[in-house]
């Protein structure tokens, strides 16, 4: 009997430590891994609303269901140059500080029509500011994302292999010319 107890305390003291590592995750960091941006939680939270205020849920799955922001954040992290990430983290840093200008509030907290409002405020800049630049990436990354989600592909669109249905009562149109 002492021997039974001591391996089946040996196989939950294994199962412990293996299962540890995963556990130890640094708290505050972004839930994806990225090689180049440095996104802690917070900021990761901020560009979900963003991109929920891009591509809000109606009768389709918004941002959010879809984790377009994790999307983004990848795209950025692997496809953009060091200046293009230099300025959406820059730009994602300084969202806050412009809503709570605008609005005296942070931008999580703001109602919809004032994420719209600061976002439309965002784009219309005339000259080319990190926040403008941002924007401008998230935007992009987030239509990227959601067009070409399995939601999309699958779900919404119709998509027939080629060379399609057969169709044997088609009416075919006779040609007058003749091949020579």
């Amino acid at each position: 009997m002492k021997r039974r107890a001591a391996i089946k305390s040996l196989f939950i003291i294994a199962g412990g430590i293996a299962i540890l590592p995963s556990c130890s995750g640094e708290a505050g960091k972004a839930s994806i891994q990225l090689n180049n941006l440095d996104i802690n939680a917070k900021q990761e939270d901020l560009l979900a609303e963003i991109t929920e205020t891009i591509l809000p849920k109606t009768e389709t799955f918004g941002s959010k269901e879809l984790n377009l922001h994790l999307f983004v954040l990848k795209m950025v992290d692997d496809c953009h140059n060091k200046a293009d990430r230099d300025s959406f983290v820059k730009g994602l840093d300084r969202i806050d500080i412009l809503a709570k200008e605008k609005f005296s509030k942070e931008f999580t907290v703001l109602s919809a029509q004032q994420r719209t409002q600061l976002l439309q405020y965002i784009a219309s800049s005339e000259k080319e500011t990190d926040e403008q630049r941002f924007y401008d990436i998230t935007k992009k990354r987030t239509i990227q994302g959601f067009l070409n989600s399995q939601y999309v592909m699958k779900d919404l669109k119709q998509y027939e292999l080629i060379p399609g249905r057969y169709n044997g009562y088609a009416k075919v149109e006779e040609s007058t010319d003749k091949l020579s």
